[in-house]
């Protein structure tokens, strides 16, 4: 069958959550590097478009190429094991702990981190010619969303603090249905489609991501944003991290976890209890003649 119900890819959700728990330092980071260059990748490629037609929606039609082709080749995102690892501690899986899980999360930001990091320099780099003109159109465009989506914020304070961490937890809701719904379906056009629909939605309502903003905000520095590493770390990278992992994981993976895998006992109707009292008004069938 081509769409899977709920009650059963929750469980693969679960096992998804240990397995990435039980898998070696030397696959993970290669996963979440390579997790990193994709994404990023994709982030520059959406961004040119942008650019060149002056259609954010067009970037953002395009964009979930990336995270398609990631998540086809299994790769890991920091935003998925948000909302994927908790899950094998609650559920006590043996051998899944927070000290596991605290393990699995440094590594994958590790990973994500050098990933996008190094796309960010070819990226630079192609477009300068080795730093040796000034990356014209685009590298200004990426110059200004930087000091937009960090100083910008800045100058509102906790307000701006608290308005990155929101748009951080709107994006993992996305990010991660996209995840999770790529679980409904044993068909890879399915999955593209399941993972198509949030990611466009996320990328064009300008939700912050921790990985693309691992990407963008190095290129930017180095395209010229006016802006430092701490003020792209205090007014972007933390709240958005923070901000993914809250969204994921509390209006994804717990409530699907809570309903389909810890379901409540269900109601017996007393219908179905005893099916052969009827009533009509205050005229029992069942009473005795």
């Amino acid at each position: 069958m081509a769409y899977i119900e709920p009650k059963d890819f929750t469980k693969g959700m679960v096992d998804a959550g240990e397995s990435k728990i039980f898998m070696s330092t030397k696959d993970t980071f290669i996963r979440a590097f390579m997790a990193g260059a994709i994404l990023g990748l994709a982030a520059f490629f959406a961004i040119t478009v942008i650019v060149k037609t002056g259609s954010p929606l067009v970037g953002a039609i395009l964009f979930p190429v990336g995270f398609i082709m990631l998540y086809l080749m299994k790769f890991d995102l920091l935003t998925g094991v948000f909302t994927l690892v908790p899950l094998a501690v609650i559920d006590k899986r043996a051998g899944c702990n927070m000290q596991q899980l605290m393990r699995n999360w440094g590594l994958v930001f590790s990973g994500n981190f050098a990933g996008a990091l190094v796309v960010a320099f070819m990226a630079s780099f192609i477009l300068t010619y080795g730093y040796n003109t000034d990356g014209g159109a685009l590298a200004a465009k990426v110059g200004s969303i930087g000091e937009s989506r960090t100083l910008g914020y800045k100058a509102h304070g906790i307000d701006g603090w608290l308005t990155i961490f929101i748009r951080g937890m709107l994006c993992n809701w996305m990010v991660s249905m996209g995840v999770v719904g790529a679980m409904i379906s044993t068909s890879a056009s399915g999955k593209m489609m399941a993972m198509w629909m949030p990611i466009m939605l996320f990328f064009f309502m300008g939700f912050e991501h921790s990985i693309v903003n691992m990407f963008l905000f190095p290129f930017s520095m180095i395209m010229g944003g006016e802006f430092t590493v701490s003020d792209y770390l205090i007014w972007n990278e933390i709240p958005t991290a923070l901000g993914n992992l809250v969204g994921g994981f509390l209006f994804v993976g717990l409530p699907l976890y809570l309903t389909h895998v810890r379901t409540g006992s269900k109601k017996v109707s007393g219908r179905a209890a005893t099916p052969h009292s009827y009533e009509s008004g205050s005229f029992n069938m069942t009473a005795p003649r």
